[in-house]
């Protein structure tokens, strides 16, 4: 699989902001009252996304290290800006729908974390994809969303109703729906197995709180990362005390194999 493929792979399953990172999640829950605004907001993430990852990276050697963030910010900045104008310009409608969450782009982590952690290390053609992949992962994440909150609160899809009023549920269009909706898919997500970030079979070394979400009770993450990590400490001293007795043991072993055939001579 080539660099770019598995950019976007990466960021549309493996990484997915949404499902698996669980991230810019203000957004997530606050527009996506409808699949249009979700798709919108989707869209519009992307091509910020593209557009600050391409740049970011063609100034990654210019940029000194200890602004690193104010330019990253003030360069996501302008392309939200870029990205406002022309919404108010050709697309009114979607522009008003999304209001003030559209300025909030500059703050959303999902991309100062990409131009974080990967734009500012990158090539350019890399570091685009890199944006493609996350921005249509995002916007994958919100459609659903925003579809699945717009057939169970309005009876429709992308604003065209199937499901007669008597039948709508206006909890789903206003915020607590966001949050059962979201909650919804997400323990699908775990039923079903799929990769999440926090959903790992047997648990995942790397994290904090071992990822093991199955046997979570509720007080795990940064609280017990003390306790996880000097449980590794200690599993590697055991490995570690095992290999030098079995040194120790196939030493002595070939000591006396050694002595026995002394004696045999």
């Amino acid at each position: 699989m080539n660099t770019y493929t598995e950019r976007l792979k990466n960021g549309i399953i493996t990484e997915n902001p949404t499902f698996v990172m669980m991230l810019g999640m203000c957004p997530t829950l606050a527009v996506t009252s409808s699949a249009m605004n979700g798709l919108g907001m989707g869209l519009t993430t992307t091509a910020v996304l593209v557009l600050s990852n391409a740049f970011i990276s063609l100034l990654r050697k210019v940029i000194p290290d200890k602004v690193r963030i104010p330019a990253f910010i003030v360069v996501v900045a302008s392309f939200v800006t870029i990205i406002q104008l022309l919404l108010q310009a050709f697309l009114q409608d979607l522009n008003n729908a999304l209001g003030v969450y559209i300025p909030l782009i500059v703050v959303n982590c999902i991309i100062l974390g990409r131009a974080e952690s990967y734009a500012s290390k990158n090539p350019v053609l890399p570091s685009i994809f890199d944006g493609l992949g996350m921005g249509l992962g995002f916007t994958v994440g919100l459609t659903l969303i925003g579809i699945c909150r717009e057939v169970l609160g309005s009876g429709a899809i992308f604003g065209f109703e199937f499901i007669p009023a008597d039948f709508h549920i206006t909890f789903f269009v206003l915020a607590p729906g966001a949050f059962l909706v979201l909650a919804c898919l997400t323990a699908l997500q775990n039923k079903l197995k799929l990769p999440s970030a926090t959903n790992v079979p047997g648990g995942d070394s790397g994290m904090a709180c071992g990822g093991n979400c199955a046997q979570c009770t509720g007080a795990s993450c940064v609280a017990n990362k003390g306790i996880i990590e000097a449980e590794r400490a200690a599993q590697k001293a055991a490995q570690a005390q095992k290999a030098k007795e079995a040194a120790a043991k196939a030493k002595a072993a070939k000591e006396a194999a050694a002595k026995k055939a002394e004696k045999g001579e």
